[in-house]
């Protein structure tokens, strides 16, 4: 394994445009390529692939190199290619060549005729006669002749070098050359022969983040999926694509055992960082010094400043004039050191992330920290207010400068700044600087920091990390103090789904006040408080006592985040009771959060606020804005609550494929942050997933998982029954299981309330009970008039008007119902299934159709079951009935070989539960007369002795069947 790659990555097309050139040669039109690029961007290892080719191909390679390394000698780049090839020979014999081989003598020494002097002649005859060289070294099988880094080249080769550009299509020789893209005569002859055909110009740029990945494992000689991603990622933010500098930062990884190879691949050791380049170094060096002393100073400041600068404080602490600084400046970016930042005027950037480091390295550590001082000063002068990046600047400056309170103030203001900003991961980086480097300042002013830390770590999900720093709450001064930020840390505990611990933090924040809590402070326990009772199955009522008295002391004392909070869970408890009441608390809490600029709450009103109005109607959009919005704060704790009401709402559109790509990425967050609350909702949503397609052992493997997170006292157990349970019963056709199941959802909202109103409770139970022969209800609750709800009431009272003989009042309802069911093709078409029975026994409606529509619904989904119920209802109102062959592969393999029919395999499933004739017979709508044949069929086929042993079978079989 070697730190260079033995392949050339990224430069397919280059390839192959030298490869033709190259064939193109042998076939006696020669030519000139031109390979240009910054240093390191793999100009010479793509010349050094070509001349590898010819060399494998038996073609003649001459290769030669121009250097800046002491005096400059005229033609040392041809002469170092002429004597590769003929060092220690003679000339080549052919009759056109020998009046120019005393010329030649220039270039290779050897070809000197005895005591005759070398003939130094006209240059345009040492240039036909280098002509005639390659042109009789390339006659036999072509020529290649490469010459690198001809930004350093003589003149007198250049001139040489153009004539050859000129006239080589004449023979069978390429030349390929290497230069940089910096103005020289070397580019210039580049451009100007591209201008007139004679010669081809590649320009080649960096690599691409998949080409970096990929040169990088051929480095190790791995596939670049096992490169470590912490390895790759830094490559690829460090070496801006520059293969040169991939594999130098490799090699340092490698060298200081950072990354290591063991049998399972290359893995990394300790914290992975990115040393510059000893060879990045020198390079720099040797730039910095063609460009002069004041040029240096100039780069210098800038370098301490960082990869972006301003030119004004450039200028400020180097008191350089405007036509000095400029002419430095433009002479830097013509040596590719620095170019414009186009996104802020006035502003210059290092061309390479790494190059302003390499500057450093030079300085030493005093000079570096004097430096940044002047630099902080500067800025602080030129832009007093500090807006956008410079208030974080001047804190990274001052930190330079060993000034570490002045940096602590500035890192704290700079996470204000983000967190007002709605950057709350941007923040926590920042305040977590502030705190550490604010260890030994004044205790009001670190805690003023730690409080504002806490709240974005609640809003970043980082619920651990806050609860580390409260150990030290105790040191920070006043009483008042540690129980505002074990407030602060309750809030970050019930973002986070900690429940207990968000009591616990409310405790410790009461206990030291005792008696002598103000109101203010009461206020904004009771707010936190209360979002803890909304979660709480049964504490409704202790919420919204709560809720009130925070939103009226907090509007009191003037607490926009407390009124937010509580304005909240009231507009959270209305929901059950007033749709419109509801959404004015949501509107109110979000007014106040934008008002006041209070990023997290507006995001967290805007989630709930969106949920309720996909509840209402199915509109999606203010919950895609509130992604936006916690996508955009980085608020993952909300985010991940959007996708969870995204994958609920997926589900009941059977937009399957959308809710398992949320939910795989919703897991992985929520398992490796702990969010508890969130993780139950995760599983009931895997369950109500497989309930939705008829999968109960996948339901019941997911109902696990959810009892396993402490779902069975979750709220979110209503809904793994009712949305889950019940739906998997309804599509297995077993009606009086799923009532069953609504029971203990109904039972469980008596016992213990919670705030979800999908379960079956509002809506799929009033259905389910008018069908059963109960009267529907005339008026529901707020929740009934939900969406989902609604279809399942119209569709009851359908039931009830045809029921009552009202034939065009039960046909208007079945509209409504089909509007409104819309959205949701299961549910609608289940709807239409239940409603078909009593419409064709009371004699209203269109069974047919609808049987018909359910049938060729279900069918193409797979659920045997149902598309069976509807053909036999078809048939029972003597309808025409499609035939269909599908569920033979449902059938196992031995017995579809022993002719068991599917329909005869729905009734061996049932007799695993051991269930009667007339049982099966009205599970599958069939006669419990031909249920007896399939039951004589089933025993003929198997040859089994009697009912007994088929049950004993099926027992046994069931998973598989299933």
């Amino acid at each position: 394994m070697g730190i260079r790659s033995s392949r050339v990555i990224g430069r397919d097309a280059e390839l192959a445009e030298l490869s033709g050139a190259l064939d193109r040669a042998i076939a006696g039109r020669g030519g000139a390529i031109f390979l240009v690029g910054e240093g390191g961007v793999g100009k010479s290892r793509l010349a050094i692939e070509a001349a590898s080719r010819a060399v494998a191909a038996d073609i003649p390679v001459l290769q030669g190199r121009a250097s800046s390394i002491g005096p400059l000698v005229p033609f040392r780049p041809l002469s170092q290619a002429l004597l590769s090839h003929f060092r220690g020979g003679g000339p080549p014999e052919a009759a056109e060549l020998d009046p120019f081989v005393p010329v030649l003598a220039q270039l290779v020494p050897d070809w000197s005729q005895g005591d005759r002097p070398r003939e130094s002649g006209s240059l345009m005859v040492l240039a036909e006669a280098v002509y005639r060289l390659l042109a009789v070294t390339s006659r036999d099988r072509g020529a290649l002749l490469v010459l690198d880094d001809l930004q350093d080249a003589d003149a007198e080769t250049l001139f040489i070098l153009e004539y050859l550009v000129d006239n080589l299509s004449a023979a069978k020789t390429l030349f390929v050359g290497t230069l940089r893209n910096e103005p020289s005569d070397a580019l210039r002859l580049a451009t100007s022969g591209a201008q007139r055909m004679s010669c081809t110009v590649l320009e080649l740029g960096r690599l691409g983040l998949h080409d970096t990945h990929a040169l990088a494992a051929a480095c190790l000689e791995t596939a670049p999926d096992h490169l470590p991603s912490a390895a790759a990622e830094l490559l690829w933010r460090n070496s801006a694509g520059l293969p040169f500098i991939v594999e130098e930062l490799l090699h340092g990884m490698v060298n200081d055992g950072l990354l290591v190879e063991n049998r399972d691949g290359w893995r990394v050791i300790g914290e992975l960082r990115a040393r510059v380049p000893a060879a990045l170094i020198t390079s720099i060096g040797v730039r910095m010094e063609q460009l002069g002393a004041q040029a240096g100073e100039l780069l210098s400041v800038a370098a301490v400043i960082g990869r972006r600068f301003p030119l004004a404080v450039v200028q400020t602490v180097t008191g350089m004039n405007d036509r000095t600084l400029h002419n430095h400046l433009s002479a830097a970016v013509s040596a590719n050191l620095v170019t414009t930042d186009d996104t802020t005027p006035g502003w210059y950037a290092f061309r390479h992330p790494l190059t302003g480091e390499a500057l450093l390295e030079r300085q030493s550590p005093a000079r570096k920290a004097a430096l940044a001082r002047q630099a902080a000063d500067a800025v602080e002068k030129l832009y007093p207010d500090l807006p956008g990046d410079l208030c974080a600047l001047v804190a990274s400056l001052r930190l330079t400068a060993h000034d570490e309170r002045a940096a602590g103030r500035q890192f704290a203001e700079t996470g204000r700044r983000a967190l007002a900003a709605g950057a709350a991961d941007s923040a926590v980086t920042m305040l977590t600087k502030a705190v550490d480097l604010l260890a030994g300042a004044d205790p009001g002013d670190r805690a003023e920091v730690l409080e504002t830390l806490l709240y974005a770590l609640g809003q970043t999900g980082q619920f651990d990390r806050a609860v580390e720093l409260s150990a030290g709450f105790g040191e920070i001064g006043t009483l008042e103090r540690a129980a505002k930020l074990h407030t602060q840390l309750a809030w970050a505990a019930y973002i986070a789904g900690r429940h207990d611990e968000c009591l616990g933090q409310i405790e410790r924040a009461r206990a030291p006040l005792g008696s002598a809590i103000s109101p203010a402070q009461q206020a904004a326990l009771d707010a936190v408080e209360a979002n803890l009772w909304l979660d709480v199955p049964g504490r409704s009522g202790t919420a919204e006592r709560l809720a009130r008295q925070a939103w009226k002391v907090a509007e009191e004392t003037e607490q926009p985040f407390v009124v937010c909070q509580a304005l909240q869970v009231l507009g959270m408890l209305a929901l059950s009771r007033d749709l419109t009441e509801s959404e004015h608390y949501m509107q109110l809490a979000r007014r106040t959060a934008e008002d006041n600029q209070l990023h997290h709450l507006r995001t967290q009103a805007l989630v709930r606020l969106g949920g309720h109005r996909v509840l209402m109607n199915g509109d999606e959009q203010t919950l895609s804005l509130a992604r936006a919005d916690a996508q955009r704060t980085g608020a993952i704790t909300l985010h991940c609550a959007v996708d969870s009401v995204r994958t609920m709402h997926a589900i009941l559109r059977c937009e399957f494929e959308t809710a398992h790509a949320l939910l795989e990425e919703n897991l992985a967050v929520l398992g490796r942050l702990r969010l508890t609350a969130l993780l139950q909702y995760a599983h009931m949503t895997r369950a109500m997933s497989a309930g939705h397609r008829a999968d109960r052992p996948e339901m019941e493997r997911a109902l696990e998982d959810f009892r396993e997170s402490g779902g069975e006292n979750a709220q979110e157990m209503v809904l793994s029954i009712g949305l889950a349970r019940v739906f998997c019963s309804l599509l297995e056709e077993d009606l009086d299981r799923a009532r069953r199941e609504l029971g203990q959802v109904i039972e469980l909202e008596e016992r213990r309330p919670s705030r979800f109103h999908l379960a079956g409770q509002h809506g799929l139970r009033t259905l389910i009970d008018t069908l059963g022969g109960a009267a529907c209800p005339e008026t529901g609750s707020a929740v009934s008039g939900m969406r989902w709800n609604r279809q399942f009431v119209e569709l009851a009272q359908a039931v009830e008007h045809g029921r009552r003989g009202d034939a065009a009042e039960a046909a208007r309802a079945v509209a409504a119902a089909k509007e409104t069911s819309a959205p949701y093709p299961l549910a609608r078409h289940l709807g239409l299934r239940l409603i078909a029975e009593p419409a064709a026994a009371d004699g209203w409606g269109d069974p047919a159709g609808w049987l018909k529509e359910a049938e060729e619904y279900f069918h193409g989904r797979g659920i045997q079951a149902v598309a069976g119920a509807c053909r036999s209802l078809l048939r029972k109102i003597g309808a025409p009935v499609r035939q269909r062959r599908a569920g033979v592969d449902r059938v196992p393999g031995d017995l579809r070989a022993a002719g068991v029919t599917v329909r005869e395999y729905e009734v061996l499933v049932l007799l695993a539960e051991r269930m009667g004739n007339k049982d099966i017979g009205a599970r599958l709508h069939i006669s419990p007369r031909t249920v007896e044949k399939h039951v004589a069929s089933l025993l003929a086929k198997t040859g089994l002795a009697d009912r007994s042993a088929l049950a004993e079978q099926a027992a046994g079989r069931r998973p598989g069947m299933l």
